[in-house]
């Protein structure tokens, strides 16, 4: 048995083709989406994230606007362009491209955006929310992920979900969004003893640690997901995620590629994200 692949990039595309609707139908109610994302310093990885963000919100008839500003703008002149961000009318969404300089403190910039502009999902009010399951909006990867088990109908109520990383980006809420679709979750880290005894009761493995091929077959439960969340580069230069994709593909009923996995779903969350705060704007 070869594991199915999930491709997030054809689930994107699709899932994209009904946001260019939405948009369009937000533009005839008068009401053109909007995202405003802020660039801080010259990192290439950023600045290549960013353009891909306005690359997919022009496609989708979405505003996209950047906002770049120096390495060394001041901590309070970047609260005090989302202040201004959060009182403008005409935008939807704010996001800060992360990570910033080491002279800005992160988490006072993610809590300075308005939770009702945080398309995100990083603010500390987006995740109480979403902790105690009331609607929000949800962080961009790991909402990608639920989306792509429910797309093929992986079962989640009842199962054993093991999530391998504990991030605040991607391992604790993605454990938590499983948590409030009635899985079982065991959340593993650095410092998990025996992880292959865990990882191999997982019906459901997330693996979110950053290591090039952390994971492969001989960790895995037959018949197992298998969500590869991981994006690193080889000696030779190619992407590559977290597992063994070659030898978990023979043990996994389904598993996610890098790239062309988790990745682009991210980004379209995101977009999904701000038209559902365009909608909203139009109930305030």
């Amino acid at each position: 048995m070869t594991a199915e692949i999930i491709s997030g990039k054809e689930l994107a595309q699709e899932l994209r083709e009904n946001m260019k609707h939405e948009a369009k139908a937000l533009n005839q109610a008068g009401v053109s989406p909007h995202l405003t994302v802020i660039l801080v310093g010259n990192n290439p990885a950023s600045r290549s994230y960013v353009s891909g963000k306005q690359k997919a919100s022009k496609e989708i008839g979405i505003e996209s606007e950047v906002i770049e500003l120096p390495e060394t703008v001041s901590e309070d002149a970047l609260l005090d362009q989302i202040v201004k961000l959060n009182t403008n009318q005409r935008v939807h969404g704010i996001l800060v491209q992360l990570p910033l300089p080491d002279h800005i403190d992160e988490q006072k910039v993610i809590e300075a955006i308005d939770p009702a502009k945080d398309v995100d999902g990083f603010h500390p009010i987006s995740i109480g929310k979403m902790m105690i399951g009331e609607d929000t909006f949800l962080p961009c990867t790991p909402y990608g992920i639920v989306t792509m088990l429910k797309s093929k109908q992986i079962p989640i109520a009842g199962q054993h979900v093991v999530v391998i990383g504990r991030s605040n980006i991607v391992g604790k809420p993605v454990g938590q969004l499983l948590l409030n679709e009635h899985a079982t979750v065991t959340y593993c880290h650095s410092k998990t003893k025996n992880l292959k005894d865990i990882t191999k009761q997982a019906d459901i493995l997330i693996v979110a640690v950053g290591r090039e091929h952390f994971i492969n077959g001989d960790y895995i439960k037959q018949g197992a997901a298998v969500i590869d969340v991981g994006v690193n580069r080889t000696a030779a230069g190619k992407l590559t995620g977290d597992v063994d994709f070659d030898s978990a593909k023979e043990i996994a009923s389904y598993i996610t590629p890098v790239p062309g996995g988790v990745g682009p779903m991210t980004i379209t969350m995101l977009l999904q994200n701000t038209i559902q705060a365009a909608k909203e704007s139009i109930k305030q």
